[in-house]
């Protein structure tokens, strides 16, 4: 899943679940930070036992405050969607939790290493399947950050999505360069999939959303994706909000 360890001592984790109990209750050692985020996002390795992985760590207390969003609850958006992610079985999101860290509560997630090879303003642009169920994700928790640089191709065909800390706005605010398929049918594994989800929402996952966004804004998210079944379509620009991301990667 992310880089093999250099101890030979160390495995990676083998599967979301590995990766995800080593997030939550592994020693983080914090190697360095990211000098381009907008808000303050930290590198190291997380160990626990023999398992050993890169990891991200953005600490609350590191976050820009926004306008459009509520001081603070950045770490909470990037819980929540990788929380749809995992009940769409999408794995969209790489594993993330919300933990405890040198600086304090914050979102960390496993790294992970796209290929090398791709060329991502290329790849943006294929009628790729794994990009499409990123965009029908990205319409599901109102997505207004999707750059070609928050896309990671990996070796195997499947598409990872990072940065999610503004999503879920109560306020129509889709931004993405995944624009393909605005107003094009969905596909039908995903509207079944969608279906699951809006069952889900209404139950054990909307009740782990609210430890993280509001009730209006889980509602809001209930009622994207009765659109998303409603319509059966892909969502077009609504001209009242700008449509792609700047800079795009």
């Amino acid at each position: 899943m992310g880089e093999q360890p250099l101890d030979p001592a160390l495995r990676a984790p083998g599967d979301d679940a590995e990766a995800l109990a080593l997030l939550r209750d592994g020693e983080i050692d914090l190697e360095g930070r990211m000098l381009d985020a907008s808000n303050v996002t930290l590198v190291g390795t997380v160990r626990s036992g023999d398992l050993a992985a890169e990891c991200v760590y953005k600490p609350v207390a590191g976050e820009r405050p926004l306008w459009d969003f509520p001081d603070g609850t950045l770490a909470g958006r990037e819980i929540s969607a990788f929380l749809v992610s995992q009940a769409t079985g999408w794995r969209v999101v790489p594993p993330t939790v919300l933990r405890e860290g040198l600086f304090g509560p914050g979102m960390v997630q496993l790294w992970v290493d796209g290929d090398p090879e791709v060329d991502l303003a290329e790849y943006v642009r294929r009628d790729d399947p794994a990009l499409r169920r990123m965009a029908v994700f990205d319409a599901v928790v109102n997505n207004a950050d999707r750059k070609g640089g928050h896309i990671i191709p990996m070796p195997d065909g499947h598409a990872y999505g990072v940065d999610h800390g503004i999503c879920f706005s109560v306020d129509p605010k889709l931004r993405t360069l995944l624009w393909r398929w605005a107003g094009r049918p969905v596909p039908l594994a995903a509207l079944e999939v969608l279906e699951q989800l809006a069952d889900d929402l209404r139950g054990d996952l909307g009740e782990e959303l609210h430890e993280h966004l509001t009730r209006r804004e889980v509602r809001c998210t209930q009622q994207r994706v009765a659109e998303l079944l409603r319509t059966k379509l892909h969502p077009e620009p609504s001209g009242e909000w700008p449509a792609l991301p700047w800079p795009p990667f």
